[in-house]
């Protein structure tokens, strides 16, 4: 355990670093001696890219001299308790770690202790500073994990290395990734109700009524394959749902303010499950809840299950889809005709008269066989979701009636990702790499990667 020290006997210690530090910082500046005995002057750009490649190796011994005049006790230690048993024990040695940080390459010097009652062996210092179990510590990981969520892993490791210096593999990214994930579970994903009801007072306007909750559901395709050993045969990919949610607010001036967002390649029944869960996070006596979506029965069953309250709205823009897609069956595609009759019904339906644009459609006599079938097909649509049509209303109560916020979490969360050029996602890695998307978009993605990094250094301490 580190030794707090008081002002008076840091005192010596914050010396002696100085004093390291000035030494090194020597060092490092005589590397730019070539610059000032040339004849030209080097660019900006010269003299931004040797810091760029040099400055590792003056913050990592900075780093080093820091962990050396912070823990000399630690480093010193002859004698420990053994963690297990609580048997006093002697230094059976002292061993050497290489670390990687973002500040660069260095070594830690620290003693080693062993029981042989337990047949545990442990070093002190290492459960102190919290270390990694691999040789790129937390502070590169974090950041590894959150490239390789937006970009290629090969492209990952490129990138990093050109902006940072730091040279990473790209199946460390792939691994790190898939590790951070195993505890992305959808309890560290979503916000705590806290930072909900926060988001809600945000949105809440004094004078006003309660600020619009919309939950809109969706469903994304993406590509699958099987799993399979390496170096032989993947088997047939397949095209899966991914089924998300984008739950958020309509703050002042009607903007969105982000509350959760959940995106999985599952089925109906556990996106269901998934959705509830999320709901007993947020405090629905705050606000009015809008349920958002298309005519798919699985979201609608899945919504309204979770939010039993909730005002249902069919999405204009889906439903409109079915509306033009009539009307160029009906007449000419692009044609005035079609066009007319496309506005005029649309209004009908924004003012709620669903029973009479039903009406009007069973008396039409279509052209051909296909057209009838797809009247048909307007008319079962309008039928199963009259309840969820009344948009002119919608508006005037402040609801949204349009999927946009949904349909842009799908791009960002699944599509931007997921769908690159050649990609095929094995679900259990392409569900990992959705968690860590969804915890980005969240907010959540820091407070994951802290559970995450708690248990890699415990497992350091536990399994020496």
């Amino acid at each position: 355990m580190a030794i707090a020290c008081t002002q008076e006997q840091f005192s010596p210690f914050l010396e002696e670093f100085q004093t390291m530090a000035h030494e090194v910082l020597d060092k490092w500046l005589e590397g730019f001696r070539p610059f000032f005995e040339s004849e030209e002057p080097p660019g900006l750009e010269a003299l931004s890219n040797h810091f760029q490649k040099t400055r590792s190796e003056f913050m990592s011994a900075c780093m080093q001299a820091a962990i050396e005049k912070l823990f000399p006790h630690m480093i010193e230690q002859t004698q420990a308790p053994c963690p297990r048993c609580g048997k006093s024990l002697s230094r059976k040695r002292s061993d050497e770690r290489k670390v990687s940080t973002m500040q660069g390459k260095f070594s830690i010097w620290r003693p080693y202790f062993y029981c042989a009652d337990c047949h545990h062996g442990f070093h002190p210092l290492d459960k102190v500073l919290r270390l990694a179990p691999q040789h790129h510590q937390h502070d590169v990981q974090r950041r590894v994990v959150k490239t390789a969520a937006r970009v290629p892993f090969a492209e990952t490791a490129e990138q990093f290395e050109e902006l940072s210096g730091v040279m990473v593999g790209n199946h460390f990214s792939h691994e790190t990734l898939n590790a951070v994930a195993d505890v992305a579970a959808l309890e560290n994903v979503i916000p705590q109700r806290e930072e909900i009801n926060a988001r809600i007072q945000r949105a809440t306007v004094a004078s006003g009524p309660p600020p619009v909750l919309v939950v809109a559901s969706d469903g994304a395709m993406t590509p699958t394959r099987p799993q399979a050993p390496r170096k032989t045969k993947r088997g047939r990919g397949r095209y899966r749902e991914v089924k998300g949610v984008r739950i958020y607010l309509i703050g002042p001036e009607k903007r969105i303010i982000h509350v959760a967002s959940w995106h999985q390649i599952q089925e109906a029944d556990e996106f269901t499950e998934d959705l509830i869960r999320i709901a007993e996070r947020i405090d629905v006596s705050r606000v009015r809840v809008a349920l958002l979506g298309d005519g798919a029965g699985w979201l609608w069953n899945a919504m309204t299950k979770a939010f039993p309250q909730g005002r249902q709205i069919l999405d204009y823009y889906h439903c409109a889809e079915h509306v033009w897609k009539v009307a160029d069956h009906l007449y000419p595609e692009g044609s005035l005709e079609a066009h007319e009759w496309a506005e005029a019904t649309l209004v009908r339906l924004c003012l709620g008269k669903i029973k009479e644009t039903v009406a009007d459609l069973e008396t039409l006599n279509p052209r051909d066989t296909q057209a009838r079938e797809e009247v048909q097909k307007l008319i079962t649509y309008l039928n199963n979701n009259a309840h969820r049509i009344d948009y002119l209303e919608n508006l005037d109560a402040g609801y949204a009636i349009g999927s946009g916020g949904i349909e842009s979490a799908n791009k960002f969360i699944s599509h931007t990702r997921m769908k690159r050029s050649g990609a095929w996602w094995i679900v259990p890695y392409g569900n990992g790499m959705l968690r860590i998307r969804c915890a980005m978009y969240n907010g959540t993605y820091d407070r994951l990667f802290n559970q995450y990094a708690g248990k890699a250094s415990l497992k350091v301490v536990e399994n020496k």
